[in-house]
């Protein structure tokens, strides 16, 4: 039988899970120097970069249920170097002020990696990087341009493969081609949570979970159970940002879901070639992501519903039986010998999308509000890079990444409901179609349905 939600199958499976007693709520109005919204990534390592630069600052940290309850402890586990946005940056404020931004990227990973080291953190990371398929003509064409994108970027160390050669890297079926970077490795985010907030704690932060936080103003974070003033107010919510008074329309919370199987014999991982533990990621519009777990299992994921009317969120991970069935047939389509293989575990939870797709970092040294994120997915690493530069905006301190092009970047809000609603639900059903077209017809570009919904949605 699959266990559906229970915050995610990193939480079902982790022995640990439930040995540190829950952080005691804010009791009270307090003061700090800095005040953190949210205990995921973004919050955490905020505050674990800003007590390592500056023992004596006090930064606290509220955290609505605990830490690692919303993406940080259900994402897919994949921590590479991909930043929702660079395009876009790189036409605003040219190609080096981009290529920065990717350097930036590509180093965070081995940040991430160094840190989990020296503060002791297990989090079954390997590092076997991420390897991208095509499996249509029109995939592979994007695939193509995306390699030499990605070279045009600096990522020198990339390959492309043929579909002889991306077969035997990992056996995907119909695979014609793929592109693999080393900047990559497969982490369980969990474990990396939860080791960071032990980190922070030993650190001297304070960390209040079970404190939603109902309103951010200049200096001040409002909860049921006092106040919090502070200097500096830094919001990292991602997902979650649409519970905060007048942040409704920010950043839309994205839903995405998982499944997992139970674990595979060792003659099932013969057959799938997957022995160098890749992430592993598609060229379809609607696309998936999967990783190969340290207990040999496949967590694989993509939208299913992709949007809940009025930016809800769900409560316990809990995702739609059509959705498990949607993600099970991709799992079998991807991998045919999996046919009828057990699904243990399915779940969900949300990811921040800005209108134009772009992630930022950003503070505003007059009222002392701060924010990072808007990641869309791909905040595992991001997370950190934002984290590093908000410490060095709250220090005051003008460094190399105060500079790069995604600091202090505005976009508009989203439309307000039932637009909202409407339109994410058109979106991907065109880009559902659009992959649907292509693999009937095998054409070799992409369909001007899909080039259509790229540009309406901000994406193009």
């Amino acid at each position: 039988m699959t266990i559906n939600g229970g915050i995610s199958f990193w939480y079902a499976t982790d022995e640990t899970a439930t040995d540190h007693p829950p952080r005691t709520p804010l009791t009270g109005d307090a003061t700090a120097d800095v005040v953190i919204v949210g205990g995921g990534y973004t919050g955490l390592w905020t505050a674990y970069y800003l007590k390592t630069a500056a023992p004596d600052l006090r930064v606290t940290v509220l955290e609505q249920k605990f830490c690692g309850y919303g993406a940080s402890g259900r994402n897919g586990g994949w921590l590479y170097n991909g930043i929702a946005g660079r395009d876009r940056y790189a036409a605003l404020h040219g190609h080096q002020a981009a290529q920065r931004l990717q350097h930036a990227m590509n180093d965070t990973v081995t940040e991430v990696i160094d840190v989990a080291a020296k503060e002791n953190i297990d989090a079954d990371i390997h590092r076997g990087g991420v390897l991208e398929v095509a499996r249509t003509p029109a995939q592979l064409t994007r695939l193509k341009a995306f390699h030499a994108a990605e070279l045009a970027f600096g990522e020198t160390d990339r390959e492309l493969y043929d579909a002889t050669d991306a077969r035997a890297r990992i056996n995907v079926a119909d695979a014609v081609g793929a592109s693999w970077t080393p900047h990559g490795a497969r982490i369980h985010p969990l474990k990396l949570v939860k080791g960071l907030a032990a980190a922070c704690e030993r650190l001297g932060v304070v960390i209040h979970e079970s404190t939603p936080v109902t309103e951010i103003a200049p200096r001040r974070a409002l909860t049921p159970y006092g106040t919090v003033r502070a200097p500096y107010v830094l919001r990292c919510t991602e997902g979650f940002t649409a519970a905060l008074k007048g942040q409704k329309r920010s950043w839309l919370p994205m839903n995405s879901s998982m499944i997992a199987t139970a674990p595979l014999s060792q003659d099932l991982w013969s057959q799938l070639n997957w022995s160098g533990a890749e992430t592993l990621g598609d060229m379809a519009h609607a696309y998936m992501y999967a990783q190969r777990t340290a207990d040999d299992r496949i967590a694989i994921g993509g939208r299913g519903v992709p949007y809940r009317y009025g930016s809800r969120t769900d409560n316990d991970g809990r995702t739609q039986p059509a959705t498990i069935a949607s993600l099970t047939h991709l799992l079998e389509s991807f991998f045919p010998a999996l046919t009828g293989v057990e699904i243990t575990h399915a779940w969900s939870g949300v990811l921040g999308v800005p209108r134009d797709w772009c992630a930022t970092v950003t503070l505003d040294a007059t009222t002392g509000l701060g924010w990072a994120g808007g990641y869309v997915g791909s905040g595992v690493a991001t997370a950190n890079l934002a984290a590093r530069t908000l410490r060095d905006l709250v220090l005051g301190d003008k460094t190399d990444l105060t500079t790069l092009p995604w600091v202090n970047h505005r976009v508009r809000r989203w439309e307000p409901e039932p637009f909202r609603w409407l339109g994410v639900q058109a979106l991907y059903a065109a880009y559902r179609e659009a992959d649907r077209r292509e693999s009937t017809t095998h054409t070799p570009t992409t369909t001007p349905l899909a080039r259509l919904a790229d540009r309406i949605s901000g994406r193009g």
